[in-house]
């Protein structure tokens, strides 16, 4: 969701204290300090939204509580949003830990950036994404686990009278050969008042009974198929009131004027206020509020408002693809003089549309002033300590006073991570306009968030290339055209040169070797509101490189994959997962009658991703998706299981977004409201998929969002072989009705 590599980044004044303004330095290019002295984080302060154990609950690190019955709970830095990371944290700690898996339980921790602050972004602000959940806490969590472990030993053997290096530790329960034995939860006590060991030495591979384990569960399985998990859509406190929000229907647009005197006489409506974003209509229920807002008239100020439609937009971009790009981004040998000796010369552009996130659990969140002073705030906290900060700022109490109730989220793709609070502010203000004489849960439908959210940025793509005379690519350029998500943000720092990196990752560095290389950038002003997006840059990067790199392949009459591999070296990443899903997709083998293969490959956050997609015609010009194999290079897969899920996840979230996802604009206002408009996969189009994890010792790399990138550009490259036709105009229904 975030670049692989965040640099030099600061926030406002007013969002972030001063000691937070400098950080995400060194990020994942200098490993971020992995290595964490648990002497100095069982002494780090706290702010007054940390998770802290509670009654018969007993802390052994920021990270591990235990109670008197053995329960284990982690205190998790990560947001957990679907894609698994509170389960990997789990495993991780109870690998260490030698627990019991069936006492296990994660709950999301925040208000100590010391401690839970993200170590792949500098360690400096808490958040997740950019598939970084394993990466900061592959260390971190287990060594707080092994921490823990050593802890209830010594306890043990003080209260035995016994050598601690003769006592053994398994399922939750601790032994000497004397007969002595009990569970952790008979210690706990007495283990969690001693010092944490600065120094711990953590497990061989060869003795993980939990890392890497094909049949471990998610201990959170049960809850989800039972429907006890709770998510902030759940959340009920005395008095709640809920709100609904009325936006301006253009973007910039602001509120003029309303009459709220006929929503006042709906019963069950409590107030309808104004806040910085448009007009909230506030009700004892959900139904009241809605029916409140039916009855609300908003004159809008649209002087400053976005008014083009897709049209004039792509229209636009088409033309300034044309021209000389404004920036460059990588530049290798010279395409003037690869180009003027090319045998022959290719070129092709390639365009995609604004995506939503679409999360299943639409935004929300919860305020409640509390009469000691303490801002409580429950919601899907995927930046919890900005937010934090932004919260207090708008309801006037100092940071220490704000409580943040980390909730689990039905989603997210990116949605729930933005610097200015989005959701929780609203939810904020709303309060404050009540004069917080009650608590708020602020609930958006659907149509708020695809007709006033963010989204993927649209983006052109020109591609050139040009082959030898022994059909060897030469010479390659990539003109790309689109907004930049960091621009006028906290992140702005990061855009070097006119280049923001996450409208050119994917494309800046492909992997293969061409002497003459060149990736230009155009970044456009427009006023819709765009963000990272699941698996951001490489979204339409990987696309537009590995479908015309097919389109190049064929006319050096060469074969897709060995193509790519000339270009690699033999024992690259990339090479050895396209070897490998070669082998698994059966790809020197004859396909049934009707079937059509295409191949694609992309590194995205640290891990290499290939797929082979097997198509069928569907009779009327379009194709069926039969069937994808994938090979995935993550590293270590701490949950292969989890691995193979978020990669299936991930290929039904990008064939969504390739087959019929898209956000268009009719004079500056989003024409899709619903997913009766706005169409993510259904369940009869996902096909087969196998995923096939190479084994690997290296450290776990990102997973929820590199199975996305390749996904669209395997489909497109088999579409083509069915077809005869080439998809460069997404979704594909566009290429194929042109």
């Amino acid at each position: 969701m975030f670049p692989k590599i965040m640099q030099s980044i600061s926030l406002p004044a007013k969002t972030v204290q001063a000691s937070r303004r400098q950080f995400l330095l060194g990020a994942l290019a200098t490993g971020g300090g992995l290595a964490v002295g648990f002497n100095i984080l069982a002494s780090a302060p706290a702010l007054a939204s940390e998770t802290a154990a509670g009654e018969g609950q007993h802390s052994f690190s920021p990270y591990v509580v235990i109670d008197g019955d053995g329960k284990v709970t982690v205190l998790s830095s990560q947001f957990e949003m679907g894609q698994g990371s509170y389960n990997g944290l789990a495993t991780l700690v109870a690998e260490e830990l030698d627990a019991d898996w069936s006492t296990i339980d994660v709950v999301g921790a925040a208000g100590n950036v010391k401690v839970y602050g993200n170590l792949a972004f500098g360690g400096a602000i808490q958040g997740t994404g950019g598939s970084t959940s394993m990466v900061t806490s592959w260390e971190r969590y287990r060594k707080a686990g092994a921490a823990a472990r050593a802890m209830l030993v010594a306890a043990a053997a003080a209260e035995w009278g016994v050598n601690a290096g003769e006592i053994s530790v398994e399922n939750g329960v601790l032994s000497h050969p004397s007969g002595k034995s009990g569970h952790f939860g008979q210690f706990a006590a007495k283990a969690a008042a001693l010092p944490v060991p600065a120094e711990v030495t953590l497990k061989q591979p060869a003795k993980w009974t939990l890392i890497g384990n094909e049949k471990l569960k998610r201990f959170d399985s049960a809850r989800k198929a039972n429907g006890t998990q709770l998510y902030t859509i759940d959340v009920k406190l005395p008095g709640l009131l809920t709100a609904v929000m009325i936006h301006p229907p253009l973007f910039g647009a602001k509120v003029k004027s309303f009459d709220a005197a006929e929503a006042k006489k709906v019963k069950g409506v409590v107030d309808v206020v104004e806040t910085p974003r448009g007009v909230a209509v506030i009700g004892e229920n959900m139904w009241a509020a809605i029916k409140g807002r039916d009855a609300v008239t908003v004159q809008w100020d649209d002087t400053g408002a976005e008014k083009r439609s897709t049209s004039d937009l792509m229209a636009m971009y088409r033309d300034l693809a044309g021209k000389p790009p404004v920036a460059t981004a990588r530049n290798d040998g010279n395409v003037e003089t690869g180009f003027a000796s090319a045998a022959k010369v290719l070129e092709a552009s390639f365009e995609f549309p604004y995506l939503a996130h679409a999360p299943m659990e639409p935004l929300n969140a919860v305020a409640r002033m509390n009469e000691d002073g303490t801002l409580e705030v429950w919601g899907g906290l995927q930046f919890p300590d900005v937010q934090q900060q932004i919260a207090g700022q708008i309801a006037g109490v100092a940071v220490e006073k704000v409580r943040l109730h980390v909730m689990k989220a039905g989603g997210s793709f990116g949605r729930r991570a933005t610097f200015d609070g989005d959701v929780v502010a609203e939810a904020v203000h709303v309060a404050k306009a009540i004069g917080f004489r009650a608590p708020v849960k602020l609930q958006w439908t659907r149509e708020n968030d695809m007709r006033a959210g963010r989204y993927r940025p649209a983006y052109v793509h020109n591609v050139k290339a040009g082959l030898d005379g022994n059909g060897k690519l030469v010479a390659w350029e990539n003109h790309v055209v689109g907004q930049s998500i960091m621009a006028k943000t906290a992140f702005e720092g990061m855009v070097k040169n006119g280049v923001d990196p996450t409208s050119v990752e994917g494309a800046s560095n492909l992997p293969y070797a061409i002497p003459h290389q060149k990736v230009g950038l155009t970044t456009t002003d427009v006023g819709v509101p765009v963000l990272w997006w699941r698996s951001v840059g490489s979204t339409h990067t990987a696309f537009a490189a590995e479908v015309f790199l097919d389109e190049v392949a064929e006319a050096a009459g060469r074969d897709p994959i060995e193509f790519r591999l000339s270009m690699l070296e033999p024992d690259s990443r990339h090479a050895v997962v396209l070897k490998l899903v070669a082998e698994k997709s059966g790809w020197d083998k004859p396909l049934p009658e009707g079937r059509f293969r295409g191949v694609s490959v992309a590194e995205s956050f640290g891990s290499v991703v290939a797929q082979v997609a097997e198509v069928s015609a569907d009779g009327s010009g379009g194709i069926k998706v039969e069937r994808i194999v994938a090979a995935v290079d993550c590293g270590l897969a701490v949950n292969p299981d989890q691995v193979r899920s978020q990669v299936e996840g991930g290929i039904g979230f990008g064939l969504g977004s390739i087959l019929g996802e898209e956000i268009t604009l009719t004079n500056g206002q989003v024409d899709q409201g619903n997913f009766d408009t706005y169409t993510p996969l259904r369940i009869d189009a996902m096909p087969r998929v196998e995923v096939h994890i190479l084994a690997s010792a290296n450290a776990p790399s990102g997973i929820g969002e590199p199975g996305v990138p390749p996904t669209g550009p395997a489909v497109a490259n088999a579409a083509y072989r069915a077809l005869g036709k080439r998809i460069r105009v997404m979704p594909f229904a566009k290429s194929l009705n042109a």
